[in-house]
């Protein structure tokens, strides 16, 4: 028998993540590096200043002050309709690293100083609202698609990290959740860094079983 998910293991540690505050800048991101992103990326084919009125959102409206997270859930939203249009004129999906992410949320104006401290209560909520493990597991429940959203991986430390592997992994998901007929989820305001708060701390605390010693 599989174990079950448990709340109150996945929350012990949130006072220390409190304690440590909101994540800092990151340092190595650089707007300048991150409009040439823009440019080689071709995103600039659809966002154009709103004078120009290209076939995407408008520049003004993608490219603002607003939290890492929160940029990092838009662009999570965005990946069905562009993954159409692309396929629709006969182009490649454009792979992004996580230096070129940190650079493009930069140019976005995308600050973890703007984010919230993560909600944990908030982000295990969103997990099942938006149906994560109809597809994913969270420590061994759930769907059975991999990962099982629970493993320790360097995608939760900063948006920037998550946003470049979530711009890898969404068209697939987008794809796999319309066969499945799931709903395509899709994130607003804090609702992401809530999540992906959940998330890390789901990954770091012991699995029952294990012989881990819970966290304090």
């Amino acid at each position: 028998m599989r174990p079950r998910v448990s709340l109150a293991a996945v929350l012990i540690g949130a006072g220390a993540w409190a304690l440590a505050g909101a994540p800092s800048r990151a340092g190595a991101a650089d707007a300048v590096s991150g409009a040439a992103v823009f440019a080689a990326k071709q995103c600039v084919r659809c966002h154009v200043p709103r004078s120009e009125q290209g076939p995407g959102p408008a520049l003004e409206e993608i490219r603002r002050p607003q939290g890492a997270m929160e940029l990092a859930g838009r662009l999570w939203n965005h990946v069905p309709a562009m993954a159409g249009v692309l396929a629709q004129h006969g182009f490649q999906w454009p792979s992004i690293s996580a230096s070129e992410m940190a650079d493009l949320m930069a140019y976005l104006q995308g600050d973890a100083l703007r984010d919230a401290r993560p909600d944990l209560y908030k982000g295990q909520v969103i997990l099942l609202r938006k149906n994560c493990l109809k597809c994913h597991s969270l420590r061994r429940e759930g769907g059975r698609v991999e990962p099982d959203l629970a493993e320790r991986r360097g995608d939760y430390e900063s948006a920037s990290a998550w946003a470049a592997a979530m711009w890898t992994h969404t068209p697939r998901m987008a794809a796999m959740a319309s066969r499945m007929g799931v709903a395509y989820p899709r994130f607003s305001g804090e609702e992401m860094g809530n999540l992906i708060g959940f998330l890390k701390e789901a990954a770091a605390a012991p699995l029952r079983g294990t012989g881990g010693a819970p966290r304090r």
